[in-house]
């Protein structure tokens, strides 16, 4: 398969869209709740957690629009790669604000690169989005994702996956949480993801080579980037983040992070076996 980029391809770098959202009441509440946070904390006025931001500015597909996997077909809002199989892999990101419950924002989301190239797993092309959150004209966040790209597991085969790397030793605090079908499927329809490796347990075997369905990496950081903030001192304003192994619905993820130094801090996800499955780099303003 070629490495080089098609010129339909290459005429999607730099293309943007606006999409608009509400940060209501409601859905803040609702985030709570999956997160096992009291609702009742949050009223019209209060200060989100500097990076909720993700959990809002969904693409909303029309159902008919919809692929066979979940995801909204190819060029609906990303661009046609010609890979079936698409998860997400790492972010950088940078939180100069803050969003409060009642502010109406907007993610502007551009095509900032299309990178075709042969990994050890196969061939794969890296997208990479670029999101800037605005209120107004106040930035919020800029936030950089990369998803990957890559082909389709023959019959019979299971998906490559990272080789094992064990987590760090030396934790400074320590959570675990239980991936329960439930809470994976709360934050799926949180931020409207259909993909059906994370619920339908037969498409996730049978088609896409995994053991058992996968737990959704955006819960992953999610719940990491929340501990790490509860136990951290000062004001999260950056993070760069890897997905490196999967997890599966129904494990128990360990969270655990280290102490703050020079404004920087390091957590990381592990999986009942001690394998390191993600790992966040912070940055806190005191």
């Amino acid at each position: 398969m070629s490495l080089a980029l098609s010129p339909e391809l290459q005429s999607w770098v730099g293309r943007t869209r606006l999409v608009e959202d509400e940060i209501s009441l409601t859905a803040v509440r609702r985030i709570a709740g999956m997160l096992d946070i009291d609702p009742e904390r949050f009223q019209r006025g209060t200060v989100l957690p500097p990076h909720w931001f993700t959990m809002f500015f969904a693409d909303i597909a029309r159902h008919s629009d919809i692929g066979p996997d979940g995801h909204p077909k190819p060029g609906t809002f990303l661009p046609p790669i010609p890979l079936p199989r698409r998860m997400g892999a790492g972010r950088r990101v940078r939180i100069p604000g803050l969003l409060r419950v009642g502010d109406t924002a907007t993610k502007t989301a551009e095509v900032a690169a299309i990178l075709p190239k042969q990994a050890r797993t196969g061939f794969i092309t890296v997208l990479t989005m670029r999101h800037t959150i605005r209120r107004g004209e106040e930035v919020i966040a800029v936030d950089e994702f990369d998803a990957i790209y890559r082909e389709a597991v023959q019959p019979g085969e299971r998906s490559a996956v990272a080789p094992p790397q064990p987590a760090p030793a030396d934790p400074a605090w320590r959570e675990e949480w239980q991936l329960d079908p439930p809470l994976v499927f709360r934050y799926s329809a949180v931020t409207w993801n259909a993909h059906r490796i994370h619920y339908d347990a037969d498409y996730s075997r049978q088609v896409e080579g995994y053991p058992n369905t996968v737990q959704n990496g955006g819960l992953t950081m999610q719940l990491l980037l929340d501990a790490a903030v509860k136990h951290t001192p000062g004001r999260l304003t950056g993070f760069s983040a890897r997905l490196t192994r999967p997890l599966y619905v129904g494990e128990t993820v360990t969270l655990a992070g280290q102490g703050l130094r020079d404004g920087k801090s390091l957590a990381w996800a592990a999986d009942r076996d001690g394998n390191l499955c993600a790992r966040l780099d912070l940055e806190f303003a005191q």
